[in-house]
């Protein structure tokens, strides 16, 4: 962690875009602080320092997956969400539990990465541009002579042992280091009109201009990639080393190629393995999976025959969280100290349910609560990302000065609280429904007219969706 925040200070950032569930911020703050402490003991002591796992009780749409995502970004760490129904007992179809540990190594490889690449950004741009200079004024083309005694050369190098020669014959001896002045006379005309592209181009005003670059084909992702992550195997990676990269032309304008162009040099410049050592360490000491639909697994009072066992899948669980080796196309992983978050709203069944042994790997409980109508006015208007300032900014692309008056918000908070009452409880997410059905001519018409400053009323939400949320029928269907 790059900045060390201590509880009161995460729950503070967490306060800035969840509404209430002051409990489970509190909660995880501590597990997530409890981290930095465990570092600052004896070496041989950390290890003995296992995370306190958490579960999240209550309804959908109260801030469980929320709180766990933010906590996240909060703390930049690399962060997975699985839902625990996806995936089956060992030796039947679908994902094995395995699978969440290598989906949060790729995270944090992405993560290191991103952070190794704006580093060297500045060189790199610079190096980028000169490129580029050179694309927008060509030189002049040298007429090329064909050697016929090319292909003979090439056939006695890979006879003796020379593998550069295969990647010649499939690429053409065309790769994306060529440097725009091979086989190209520069003249004292084409500097002169460099110079003129270069100051341009610092300025800024050739961003929409078109310019024609080689890439690198992009990877395709097979479906043995993963099979093989289970063993350890970064299957791709080794068909990358033994076939030669392919490139592609593509036009497009600057500010697009400049960017294709910084990311394919930076990737010949960063140490993948010392990324891929990072990443691993991030993961095991930083790591979290939020493991969703945790309550689906549990057993209950319900077997139906011929079902795949939720007890077998919990087990699978166990020795992932207890802690355990798991085998990545990076590296091995051990999973001792990474933070499980489980969630689930156990209405049909209840923590208890679960096997003993993953009761006890996740000590710490916390229940969150069903929103009031008094959080969803909150949830309206309070936090960063509130629903109305999306909703006010997306229309102001239309040139829509939209605004919700503070009745208009009451009713909208109060149609969503009903129909959580009289239909399924779906939590905050109900409000979604409600604004996207209100704004919906709004939203339709913007782009065509110019509507100039609207603004949403009370009356003008009871008019949009008054009838529908009073009908049982149709709010069913409909919100």
């Amino acid at each position: 962690m790059t900045e060390v925040l201590t509880p009161k200070q995460i729950v503070a950032q967490l306060d800035n875009y969840i509404i209430g569930q002051t409990d489970a911020k509190k909660a995880v703050a501590i597990a997530l602080y409890n981290r930095y402490r465990r570092m600052q003991v004896p070496e041989k002591l950390q290890q003995e320092i296992t995370p306190k796992n958490l579960m999240m009780i209550g309804p959908t749409g109260v801030g469980k997956t929320e709180i766990a995502r933010r906590l996240a970004k909060i703390v930049n760490a690399p962060f997975v969400k699985v839902e625990a129904t996806k995936f089956t007992e060992v030796g039947y179809v679908g994902r094995d539990v395995e699978s969440m540990v290598r989906d949060l190594v790729s995270v944090a490889v992405s993560m290191v990465e991103k952070e190794k690449i704006d580093d060297i950004r500045p060189e790199v741009r610079r190096n980028v541009d000169k490129k580029l200079v050179k694309l927008l004024a060509p030189g002049v083309k040298k007429e090329q002579k064909q050697n016929n005694n090319d292909f003979m050369s090439m056939l006695n190098n890979m006879q003796n042992g020379g593998g550069q020669a295969l990647g010649n014959i499939f690429n053409n001896a065309d790769t994306v280091d060529d440097d725009p002045d091979a086989n190209a006379e520069v003249t004292d005309d084409i500097r002169n009109q460099r110079l003129s592209v270069k100051e341009q181009l610092d300025k800024g005003l050739l961003e929409d201009e078109e310019v024609t670059i080689k890439v690198e084909e992009s990877k395709k992702v097979g479906p043995m990639d993963d099979q093989m992550g289970q063993m350890g195997l970064d299957m791709s990676g080794m068909m990358d080393s033994l076939m030669p990269k392919k490139t592609i032309t593509r036009t497009l304008p600057v500010k697009e190629a400049r960017e294709l162009l910084i990311q394919q040099e930076s990737q010949k410049r960063i140490d993948h393995d010392e990324i891929y050592q990072k990443a691993i360490e991030r993961t095991q000491n930083n790591g979290i999976i939020f493991i969703d639909e945790f309550d689906k697994i549990a057993a209950g009072d319900k077997k139906t025959s011929g079902e795949v066992s939720r007890e077998g899948v919990q087990r699978d669980i166990l020795p992932i969280v207890e802690g355990s080796r798991i085998n990545t196309k990076y590296g091995p992983v051990d999973t001792d100290h990474i933070l499980f978050i489980a969630s689930g709203a156990f209405a049909e069944s209840k923590p208890s349910d679960l096997i003993a042994e993953l009761q006890g790997r996740f000590p710490i409980r916390v229940e969150l609560q069903d929103l009031t109508e008094d959080d969803f006015i909150q949830i309206l208007t309070k936090p960063d990302n509130a629903l109305t300032k999306q909703y006010v900014a997306l229309t102001r692309a239309d040139g829509i000065h939209l605004t919700f008056t503070k009745e208009s918000v009451e009713e909208i908070a109060k149609i969503a609280f009903e129909l959580n009452n009289s239909n399924q409880n779906i939590g905050a997410r109900r409000l979604s429904t409600v604004l996207e059905k209100i704004l919906a001519d709004i939203l339709y018409e913007g782009p065509d007219m110019q509507m100039g400053d609207i603004t949403i009323t009370r009356e003008y939400v009871r008019e949009q969706v008054g009838k529908i949320a009073s009908d049982q029928d149709l709010s069913r269907y409909i919100l």
